[in-house]
């Protein structure tokens, strides 16, 4: 019987059990849930794997609990800059944009940017014209702003500080980073894979910081070994090409993925970087290791499922 299987997450970082009540923490599971769910309705169809993963994360940029589409955190400026990226293992075909406002679900620009353009990455103004040319559904700037968001930007203003995503709690600003950079990795029927990727980036971000989630190679990646999505601390992801570097161990030293994706995140800690990712390969076998104190993340295959976890 043919096998599918797919996997999202909503962030990786400093996820204390102690600081997320019951009532949040439901919030979280379902918000995941959810995303399952939507991929898992076009896998059990018979349906490509990069529907699915399209599908799931539009569905967590759709939701203000994560650092992505209607949740990302505000730049320096007091604006939204979002960035996105999606592979097609098949046949190595990628999409992605940086730095693009009023989209969305960025994710649906990344794909189009891969089957109506010439193009593989897209930035700013460019990227937004193109998502005008082609129709691509745009919001005011009212339906991305949350007040946590904006509290959020003030306090890193005041205390002089960009907040990474997914680090450690800033003493200096006294409050939990923001998680919520979201993925998805799938496997469908057909035995294809691929991956998607989206954030808001990091608040208070300035220069035009680009992270690692639309960098192919370093947040995503597929081909027809495996689909990785990375989150996390995006300078140290990009420094090791992390995505990449997971499906090379498998290619090219016959690792497990198990395997693989613990040496790929061990490489990125190895020199100060922290976050996690999810992985799957051609066989349906997942993988979503971290070094931070939790990840939100989930995954169904044919078999099992859902399961839905947030600590270790």
């Amino acid at each position: 019987m043919a096998k599918f299987g797919l996997a999202v997450h909503g962030g990786a970082g400093v996820i204390r059990k102690d600081e997320l009540t019951a009532e949040q923490e439901s919030e979280y599971r379902r918000s995941l849930a959810a995303a399952l769910e939507v991929g898992q309705k076009i896998l059990s169809a018979g349906g490509p794997a990069l529907d699915a993963v399209e599908a799931s994360v539009s569905v967590l940029e759709d939701d203000p609990l994560f650092n992505a589409g209607r949740g990302s955190v505000f730049t320096h400026e007091g604006k939204i800059e979002m960035d996105a990226a999606i592979m097609d293992g098949k046949n190595l075909k990628a999409g992605a944009v940086a730095a693009v406002r009023n989209v969305k679900n960025p994710i649906r620009l990344a794909r189009a940017v891969m089957e109506r353009s010439p193009h593989v990455f897209l930035i700013g103004d460019g990227a937004a014209r193109f998502a005008e040319d082609i129709g691509i559904e745009l919001c005011d700037n009212t339906y991305f702003y949350t007040d946590r968001r904006w509290n959020e930007l003030e306090k890193a203003i005041e205390a002089g500080k960009v907040t990474l995503d997914h680090s450690s709690l800033d003493p200096r600003i006294g409050q939990k980073k923001p998680m919520g950079t979201v993925g998805a990795v799938a496997l469908d029927m057909a035995g294809r894979l691929a991956a998607a990727t989206s954030t808001g980036g990091m608040t208070n971000k300035q220069y035009g910081r680009v992270g690692d989630t639309p960098i192919i190679g370093a947040g995503t990646y597929a081909d027809d070994v495996c689909a990785v999505s990375c989150t996390g601390h995006g300078e140290f992801f990009i420094r090791a090409v992390a995505a990449y570097d997971l499906a090379a161990r498998i290619r090219f030293a016959g690792k497990p993925i198990t395997d693989a994706a613990a040496e790929a995140i061990n490489r990125v800690g190895s020199f100060g970087g922290e976050g996690g990712l999810i992985a799957v390969d051609s066989a349906g076998n997942m993988s979503m290791p971290f070094n931070t104190e939790g990840m939100y993340r989930g995954f169904i295959t044919s078999e099992s499922g859902p399961i839905v976890e947030i600590y270790r």
